[in-house]
């Protein structure tokens, strides 16, 4: 049995699922590098066999080594660094896997990779991942009937389970607030009804409308996610009128952001109050600088904000007052003062809104596809995954992403994933494979006629 040698790029909290996959076959031989050596011995500890080594991801030389000594490299690292990896495994003929979105840095790529004979296997992890494997196998099912996709809406959320989102946004950090919060200002470009409809970043909470996903124990809300309208030809479906994938969120998820971002939490402008060398300030009187008052009263700046965000006839107001209060907005406590707003209101939200040691988390996926069948009449269907993190184990964030990724990563190995170039996975030829092995883990959509 020939040895196969893997490397992990990145040992952050979805590689772990990923290398216990690979790890099950003896003749896998996987290297965990990290900046921090560390971070990737901890991962190293937990599966017997690995190796781990630092590894500077701004060193392009140190990862082309890295990469020139191992048969595939999984990239976990940040996405602008994939590029990087691309190019070193080109030159040494080596293959690729990312949970990424293929940027078009990385489709510059495209070409040399096929000439080099090696597959760039990218977006399989959970969002971008398993949402394309059910949305094209439901796809391709309805066209080789005949039929026609007329809507395609999708939408998707990684949440704490119910019975753990007990906090006022209804949402936990399993990594960095900054990342959570500045996505709220993406524009979401979306085709409704035959029409190009664009969201700017401040309108994006506004947006959200309640999903009747056929689970009413679940509260949820959906908004834009990004650029929807390119996957008419990603799906390869023209005739679809309505294209939308969207994030989910608990309900009052979306008003309570709302508020915030009219105060200006967002904002990234350097405020000398918020200096390092700046003296102390609590949160009641950051908040009654932004409302414009003197008094830190939190009756008086309870009604400043119910003035500013025009709360006073709207039906979550209490919700958002009291989630204020729980962020400590209307008390002495000093703030972690880091520059900015954004980035001081982040200290506050990472100190609050971790993932307890026995709390779990949840991810809900749905495809709801309308359909115009060969005869003419219309059908609903619908592909569901709901997945919940295992207490003392895996979140359903990491499995979700990670497992895909090693199942990906074990087909390229054994020759049964054989397409070059820069892909993603848009063909039966490629999902196919990956869903059987995925669904072997118990992880899986599944797909109802309404």
């Amino acid at each position: 049995m020939t040895d196969k040698k893997i490397l992990l790029l990145g040992s952050g909290f979805v590689a772990a699922p990923c290398v216990e996959y690979l790890a099950r076959k003896p003749e896998n031989k996987i290297t965990i590098a990290s900046r921090r050596l560390a971070n990737a011995q901890a991962l190293s500890k937990q599966f017997p066999g690995t190796t781990a080594v630092s590894c500077d991801i701004n060193n392009a030389e140190e990862i082309e080594k890295l990469v020139a000594e191992h048969d595939v490299a999984i990239s976990l690292i940040p996405y602008i660094y994939h590029a990087l990896v691309i190019k070193a495994a080109i030159k040494h003929k080596k293959h690729v896997v990312t949970t990424s979105y293929v940027s078009p840095a990385m489709m510059e790529h495209d070409q040399a990779a096929k000439e080099a004979g090696i597959t760039v296997m990218n977006e399989i992890g959970l969002d971008p991942g398993i949402d394309h494997l059910y949305a094209v196998k439901t796809i391709e099912e309805v066209h080789n009937e005949g039929g026609k996709i007329k809507e395609f809406i999708s939408f998707c959320g990684g949440l704490p389970a119910p019975e753990d989102s007990n906090n006022p946004f209804g949402y936990k950090f399993s990594w960095s607030a900054r990342g959570v919060l500045l996505a709220l200002k993406n524009t979401a470009r979306y085709l409704e009804k035959g029409q190009v409809v664009e969201v700017s970043g401040t309108a994006l909470m506004d947006s959200a409308k309640k999903l009747n996903t056929g689970y009413p124990g679940f509260a949820f809300v959906g908004y834009g996610n990004r650029d929807s309208t390119p996957y008419d030809k990603r799906y390869n479906i023209p005739e679809a009128e309505t294209i939308i994938r969207g994030t989910i969120r608990y309900d009052g998820f979306c008003q309570f952001v709302k508020a915030l971002v009219i105060l200006g939490f967002l904002s990234e402008e350097e405020e000398a109050h918020f200096a390092a060398d700046a003296q102390d300030i609590t949160w009641s009187q950051v908040l009654a600088k932004i409302v414009g008052t003197d008094d830190t009263s939190a009756e008086t700046l309870q009604a400043a904000i119910i003035a500013k965000c025009d709360l006073e006839n709207n039906d979550h107001k209490q919700q958002i007052l009291d989630g204020m209060r729980w962020l400590g907005f209307f008390s002495d406590v000093n703030v972690h003062r880091r520059g900015t707003l954004l980035d001081t209101f982040c200290a506050t939200l990472e100190d609050k809104m971790q993932y307890g040691e026995n709390e779990r988390d949840l991810v809900f996926l749905q495809h709801r596809f309308e359909i115009e069948l060969k005869d003419g009449s219309k059908q609903t269907r619908t592909s569901t995954l709901v997945e919940y993190g295992k207490v003392g184990g895996y979140s359903a964030m990491a499995t979700t992403v990670g497992v895909p990724c090693a199942i990906a990563t074990q087909l390229v190995l054994d020759g049964k994933i054989t397409a070059t170039g820069v892909l993603a996975p848009m063909t039966s030829e490629i999902n196919n494979p990956i869903m059987e092995l995925l669904e072997k883990e118990n992880i899986g959509m599944i797909e109802r006629i309404l």
